[in-house]
């Protein structure tokens, strides 16, 4: 296959083919590579896989064609056309003559995980500087050939021209026959913000039309010449151990090529996907397991966070002990509970593996292509230098879905049949119960206000698993190698940060301390959307809500009253002007207001809900949802306003309906019907306002909504029923239906 041929020539070359001009560094300090603590927490590992290849980030090439290298995946948020807006831009040339390409360890660089919203800030900023870099060198290199010195050289669509003798030359011709390298210093001068062309403009996605059209563009779609189907018999319990199971009488099946145990790892191959279907259901009417019952049960789960959750420590805020509130000081507090909640991806989990010619290659649709290839290194004892995992965008992804554990499953069977490529799809039951889930999480909040209704002091304390254990090089990581004959250990339960993510107000109150209880939960957890944000947002702006009820001040006045931020203040004011907002009551109708800076120091967002009740069948349903956003400058609004829109959506499904229900012998949500997500029919209404700052670096913006929109619904079902919900999710049956008319 070519593309294992490029591997085995050398990545070098491949890269520094006939007819390129290449832009790389080796991830230089101030070139905006960033790394988020709590997602990349391994710290044996080495941010560069190989140190004798060029990172590069742009190549030109003959026909003028730009392609860009990004070491981040496309999850659906749009980054594919914005990191190409953002090349075209600093060098002056047509999108149409851009390409990309993600996540490859064969061809691009190792930025670790698309997670945190970071891509624009980490990827889109170091691409900038190489294309600015190159822009530069192609300068130069036309001021030459044209006569001129560099300051008398303008660029349209790529072609150069000099006003001093109005000769022209292409970026292509000065490439053209030339292999040309270049380091990338991240001192060339960027475009002025004045002076952008595409920088800023909503340029539709341009994958939106392959998706529309049913062209092969997600992983679960890819289809390979000769390959075959594989399926995974996951254990019917975290604890369960397979006794037994006749792997003779599967082996006989129509279509079956092979049966592989291996300790608790148990899987079928077939021809075609429907045998290995087949297979997989007698495997599972065969097979004996034996298991532990699962513990804390659901009942008890948040008590027993509370009781055996570490003592905690000051993780953030002023850790001074001495700091008090007044005597006469009011206080308040309240508890909030989120349950875990999973991905629920709407295609499950899907990966290729071909191993051919003593080479090892996996497409997926990780968020980690490195990072994965360095685990399934440790799972099949392969080294490095002979895997490459190739990313693909998945159906479906926001966080640390079962991405990663298929990718091993593929690397197992890929082994067990040479020369062909086999394609595991888990179901969908294998998808609801053996992803990691977003922890559960316990939030006591306790403050003080004084005579004037200001909060003098405030402390959060947390109790929660870890939202992030992410692979990174040890199998243990992987479902497959925890399930072997001879398994490999699960090494720690990740790392906590995620957990306090959002938890310190923006707010300026004098005193302000968050406490973190880590405590290990009896599922599976790791990195959904926001992390920790989502849980922590919803109490701290339901919590606001609450005291500016006891102060009897509007609370969005409440809000501003203690913040000096001028931009959260104007994203806040902005959503005023945008959605209105008073306190006139209206019967049946409910609305609540949230704000939050995404981490404390990425994009601002402020949202209003809007809810109706229906008190004959004791139900609510929420109406729409208007936000208003600061990104810093918007490299394409239409991307921010897509992302921010399903972000809202998301957090009310969560709010609204998504707990994953187990018992003693295991998870019980297998399904949609087990485990409800917002229908169409009811999504509400969203409209989103962009603040743009062309003037300011861009922030990330896919998870900034999911806090907020959480706390808003609380606060508009308060509005309307006079009920205070704090645990998620928000259900009718909990609201005092008594209190309505």
């Amino acid at each position: 296959m070519k593309q294992l041929d490029d591997i085995k020539s050398g990545r070098r070359e491949f890269l520094r083919s006939s007819g390129y001009l290449l832009m790389g560094f080796t991830l230089m300090p101030g070139l905006g590579f960033t790394t988020e603590p709590d997602e990349c927490y391994l710290p044996e590992q080495t941010l560069i896989a190989d140190r004798e290849a060029v990172d590069s980030w742009i190549r030109f090439d003959a026909q003028g064609i730009l392609t860009v290298l990004t070491g981040k995946m496309e999850l659906g948020q749009g980054i594919r056309t914005a990191l190409m807006q953002m090349a075209a831009e600093e060098l002056d040339i047509d999108i149409t003559q851009v390409r990309i390409i993600i996540a490859d360890t064969g061809q691009t660089q190792d930025e670790r995980y698309t997670a945190g919203s970071g891509s624009i800030e980490g990827s889109g900023n170091a691409i900038r500087n190489a294309a600015a870099e190159a822009r530069k060198y192609l300068l130069e290199m036309a001021a030459k050939e044209l006569g001129a010195h560099v300051e008398e050289l303008s660029v349209i669509n790529g072609i150069v021209k000099s006003t001093k003798n109005q000769r022209t030359i292409a970026y292509k011709d000065l490439v053209k026959g030339k292999r040309l390298e270049a380091e990338v210093s991240g001192k060339s001068v960027l475009k002025k913000p004045a002076d952008y062309k595409l920088v800023g403009k909503p340029i539709k996605r341009l994958d939106i039309n392959d998706i529309a059209a049913a062209k092969t563009h997600f992983i679960q779609d890819l289809r390979l010449t000769d390959m075959v189907h594989a399926r995974i018999m996951r254990p019917p319990a975290y604890s369960a151990k397979l006794m037994s199971m006749p792997s003779e009488q599967i082996q006989k099946l129509p279509g079956v090529l092979k049966v592989v145990v291996n300790g608790n790892f148990a899987a079928v191959i077939a021809l075609q996907e429907y045998e290995s279907m087949k297979a997989l259901e007698k495997m599972k009417q065969l097979a004996k397991w034996e298991s532990k019952p699962i513990t804390p049960l659901p009942g008890q789960l948040y008590a027993e966070m509370i009781k055996n959750g570490s003592t905690g420590e000051v993780v953030e805020g002023d850790k001074n002990e001495n700091k008090k509130p007044s005597e006469n000081a009011i206080t308040l507090d309240a508890k909030y509970k989120k349950p875990y909640q999973m991905h629920g991806s709407i295609g499950p989990s899907c990966a290729i593996g071909l191993w051919k010619d003593d080479f090892l290659t996996i497409w997926s649709h990780t968020q980690g292509v490195y990072p994965l290839r360095s685990t399934i290194s440790d799972l099949v004892n392969i080294p490095m230098d002979k895997i490459r995992v190739i990313g693909m965008p998945g159906a479906g992804c926001y966080g640390h879905n079962g991405a990663d554990d298929v990718g091993g499953d593929a690397a197992l069977l890929a082994l067990q049949i040479p020369g062909k490529p086999v394609r595991v799809q888990w179901m969908r039951e294998d998808e609801h119960k053996w992803e990691p889930y977003g922890s559960a999480m316990v939030l006591k909040i306790e403050a003080a206000l004084n005579a004037d209704g200001k909060v003098t002091s405030w402390q959060t304390d947390i109790w929660s698993d870890t939202h992030s254990s992410r692979p990174g090089g040890k199998a243990g990581h992987l479902i497959a190698g925890r399930h072997l004959d001879k398994p490999f250990a699960f090494e720690g339960g990740g790392f906590s940060g995620g957990s306090h993510r959002n938890s310190l107000p923006l707010y300026d109150f004098e005193i302000k301390n968050v406490v973190l209880h880590n405590y290990k939960g009896p599922l599976r957890t790791s990195a959904l959307r926001s992390l920790g944000a989502y849980g922590n947002i919803f109490a701290l702006e339901s919590f606001m809500d609450e005291l500016a009820v006891k102060a009897g001040k509007d609370p969005v006045q409440f809000r501003l009253d203690h913040l000096k931020d001028e931009r959260a203040r104007e994203v806040i004011t902005t959503l005023v002007t945008k959605a209105g907002w008073d306190l006139k009551k209206e019967p049946g109708v409910g609305k609540g207001f949230a704000f939050a800076q995404y981490k404390n120091n990425a994009s601002y967002f402020a949202v209003k809900a809007e809810v109706k009740l229906d008190p004959v069948a004791k139900n609510y349903r929420l109406v729409k949802l208007t936000g208003v956003i600061d990104s810093g400058q918007a490299i394409n609004p239409d991307g921010i306003i897509n992302q921010t829109s399903g972000g809202m959506i998301q957090a009310a499904s969560w709010t609204m309906l998504e707990q994953v229900n187990y018992a003693a012998d295991g998870v019980e949500s297998n399904s949609w019907e087990t485990y409800p997500i917002l229908r169409f029919e009811d999504v509400p209404d969203t409209e989103v306002f962009v603040i743009d700052r062309p003037e300011l670096k861009p922030l990330g913006a896919g998870e900034a909504a999911q806090g907020p929109v959480s706390a808003a619904i609380a606060n508009a079902i308060f509005d309307a029923t006079g009920s205070r919900l704090r645990e998620i999710p928000l259900t009718p049956d909990k609201i005092d239906w008594s209190k309505i008319s």
